[in-house]
């Protein structure tokens, strides 16, 4: 399983996603992401086993 993470400009965390799709609908609503990293496999277990990468969306 594979997890992004999403920052904007000045480097804060805009969300976490899990596909590529999840990036693309954030782009289409208008977030000003900047970079795009893809989470270390002991990142993304973390977030696979406490929660939805869907709670680290805080702009939504």
């Amino acid at each position: 399983m594979q997890f992004f993470s999403c920052f904007d400009k000045k480097g804060n965390t805009i969300a976490r996603c899990q596909t590529r799709e999840e990036i693309d609908v954030l782009l289409r609503m208008g977030r000003p992401i900047a970079e795009v990293r893809k989470l270390k496999k002991e990142e993304a277990v973390v977030c696979s086993l406490t929660s939805s990468p869907s709670d680290f969306n805080e702009d939504i």
